[in-house]
């Protein structure tokens, strides 16, 4: 038991090197390019190279092969994604990314910059202002969260009809309903009852789709070579805009009223309304951004340490194999926690969703009781 554990944490460690690896790797011949037409020696920018990896792309990099004798030689082991360009003035446009070559060459009158926006160039290959483009692309993140959508679909639908056919009814559960139904009893009775009463059963289909949804995208953000779905601010802007309408569909008169009208002083009352009304649009902004600052964290302190290694590796190779074992160790801890973080902020998420949608209608609670 205990080396299958020491042989799984090996694997693990082996697997963040050479993902963080391949982010530290991810452009190498960009600054190989500059460095050669300066005449210096290529310079590692960590912060550079841990933006882009935590970024959205327009394919899925997992490592590059530097040939710095021939740069044009230079391997890149990735997946294109397809690119989709709507503009006013030339139509729609669609082909797959690898026709960029990773933002070195144009393709059909478009460019691939650097931060990873396409833009329009005219016949001298410059950027054209004058051309709208609007991107609908399947980058990495849109990719990512379909098929981790799917996988949740399938096995959610298949455990759904294991209870239809009796199994983990009348029988004991089997399979993933042992995972899966400790966790819908636990969002339950641990979120829903205690914050929602005698309503927890119209909002709990809400709330295990959104705790799920949430999880399955944490879990599928730490497998290497993946993309950070959830740290993309896009993403948790959705889902807190989302829950900022099911908010404001669940309020009653008291809850407006304790709003416009609150039970303070009258001298008072000027001051506190409108900080009362503030706080219905910073609870979803909370949600957003606890859950995409908390998840982008991760992700940067995983890859500074990785990058740390290169770093010394820069000042002396001594140096940088005998920092490799150190960095390596704190990567995989980071990682471990990280694992915990994402039950945890999806655990959040949902708590505080289901907490502020029973102050929309607390004034309920009061009568319910009385």
């Amino acid at each position: 038991m205990v080396s299958k554990s020491i042989k799984s944490l090996l694997a693990l460690a082996f697997s963040l090197f050479f993902s963080g690896f391949s982010a530290m790797a991810q452009h190498p011949e960009e600054g190989a390019k500059e460095g050669h037409e300066n005449g210096q020696e290529e310079k590692l920018d960590p912060a550079k190279i841990i933006m882009e990896h935590i970024m959205d792309d327009h394919y899925f990099h997992f490592f590059t092969i530097e040939n710095k004798e021939n740069p044009e030689k230079t391997i890149h082991g990735s997946l294109p994604l397809p690119v989709i360009l709507y503009s006013p003035q030339r139509g729609f446009s669609m082909f797959m990314s690898s026709k960029f070559h990773h933002g070195h060459e144009a393709y059909n009158g478009y460019k691939l910059e650097h931060n990873g926006e396409i833009v329009a160039l005219d016949a001298a290959g410059q950027k054209d202002e004058t051309v709208k483009v609007y991107d609908f692309s399947m980058t990495k993140n849109v990719v990512q969260m379909l098929l981790a959508l799917t996988i949740l679909m399938v096995l959610m639908l298949s455990i759904a009809k294991k209870y239809k056919r009796g199994e983990g009814v009348t029988t004991a559960p089997k399979g993933w309903q042992n995972a899966i139904e400790p966790v819908i009893t636990f969002v339950r009775d641990e979120v829903a009852k205690p914050n929602l009463g005698h309503k927890y059963q119209k909002y709990l289909p809400y709330l295990l789709t959104v705790f799920f949804f949430i999880l399955v995208n944490n879990i599928f953000g730490l497998l290497p070579g993946s993309a950070n779905v959830t740290g993309n601010i896009a993403f948790t802007l959705v889902l807190g805009v989302v829950s900022f309408f099911v908010i404001l569909f669940s309020t009653n008169r008291h809850f407006w009223a304790h709003i416009f009208w609150p039970p303070v002083p009258h001298g008072v009352k000027p001051i506190l309304v409108p900080v009362e009304l503030l706080g219905v649009f910073t609870k979803p902004f909370a949600l957003i951004v606890r859950l995409f600052a908390n998840m982008v964290a991760g992700h940067i302190i995983i890859l500074s340490f990785i990058s740390l290694i290169f770093i010394f590796g820069g000042m002396s190779k001594v140096a940088g194999w005998g920092f490799s074992p150190v960095s390596v160790l704190f990567a995989v801890f980071i990682y471990m926690i990280e694992i915990m973080v994402a039950f945890i902020q999806a655990f959040i998420f949902t708590n505080l969703t289901a907490v502020f949608i029973g102050q929309a209608f607390e004034g309920e609670h009061a009568e319910a009781h009385h």
